[in-house]
């Protein structure tokens, strides 16, 4: 008797996927404590997938400002730590975490983002100023620890050494490229306390790069997400690592997989994400990269672009800190 195999489906677009899964954690999520207080709606175990080909994933159901992804990934590359030069480009995706240790090592922890606001956008605005015009002061309050980009640039061995694993990564695609180690992971255990003091234990923990003949695929690892705001960032920001990695290594951007895991909705968040499932996507944009590339440290901001970028309008909602 001959077996029938059933055709896999293709999945449906990027940006549905995402909606679908905000539809879920609305309507079958388990409400829960969290570390911030605030509370959630929370699901486990999640799974999105874009074709890099279908367009880049910047999603248009509301506005999502790439500049500060863009920034925020060339920051990662670089493996740095420090918020001032994000602060310095007008990106503030890591300003509130060491704005809170700052407040309460300095006898201000009562203000706070989401139960005195003006307060805490009066010190905010101070703060970054002063993490502007003073290297000395950023360089002791800006700093988040070790996190991110640093851990995937200088993973510090135990004899003092350090492994520069996102290097190795891109050698690994161009001399051995059927390897299934290639693979940069920022979840270092002995370095989370540090992290924890003024930025966060790393989110999206692990990735890994497959090359699938001329293609290159990338798949990510996210312990804890912030569905409606984070969510969007990752999505494009791991995107476009793949396409700068694709394009050093002469390669074509494959697929995106991201494995979520402790996948949530913040409670203040929930009116704000009625309103986007209301919308219908847009057509994706396209990324252009106009610069030819040998190393990842080639990379500049001025060679990355977004071309025909539509979108509904942004909608805000509070980060829980």
């Amino acid at each position: 008797m001959a077996i029938e195999f059933e055709q896999r489906k293709t999945p449906p677009g990027i940006e549905h996927q995402y909606l679908n899964l905000l539809r879920h954690i609305l309507n079958s999520g388990t409400e829960s404590g969290d570390r911030t207080g605030v509370g959630t709606r929370k699901v486990f175990g999640e799974t999105l997938k874009a074709d890099l080909q279908n367009g880049f994933p910047l999603l248009t159901t509301k506005e999502i400002r790439f500049e500060s992804i863009k920034e925020e990934l060339l920051w990662f590359i670089r493996g740095e730590r420090n918020i001032r030069p994000l602060v310095l480009k007008g990106v503030n995706i890591w300003n509130d975490w060491p704005l809170k240790r700052y407040l309460q090592e300095n006898g201000q922890g009562n203000i706070s983002k989401l139960k005195t606001p003006d307060l805490w956008n009066e010190e905010m605005k101070k703060f970054k100023e002063q993490i502007k015009k003073d290297e000395q002061f950023a360089e002791k309050w800006g700093d988040l620890g070790p996190v991110y980009g640093y851990q995937w640039r200088h993973w510090k061995n135990p004899d003092g050494t350090e492994i520069d694993q996102l290097a190795n990564a891109i050698n690994l695609i161009k001399t051995n490229p059927n390897s299934r180690r290639i693979i940069v992971t920022a979840w270092n255990p002995s370095d989370i306390e540090e992290m924890a003091i003024s930025g966060l234990p790393p989110c999206h923990m692990q990735f890994q790069f497959q090359v699938d003949g001329d293609r290159l695929n990338l798949a990510m690892y996210q312990r804890s997400v912030d569905t409606l705001l984070g969510l969007p960032y990752n999505i494009a920001s791991y995107a476009l690592l793949n396409h700068i990695v694709a394009y050093i290594t002469d390669k074509t951007p494959g697929s995106l997989t991201l494995f979520l895991a402790d996948t949530h909705i913040y409670l203040n968040h929930v009116e704000q994400i009625k309103i986007q499932l209301e919308r219908d996507p847009l057509p994706l944009p396209k990324l252009v990269i106009d610069k030819q590339l040998n190393s990842i440290d080639d990379i500049l901001s001025e060679n990355i672009k977004i071309e025909d970028y539509n979108s509904h309008p942004a909608i805000f909602a509070p980060i829980a800190v």
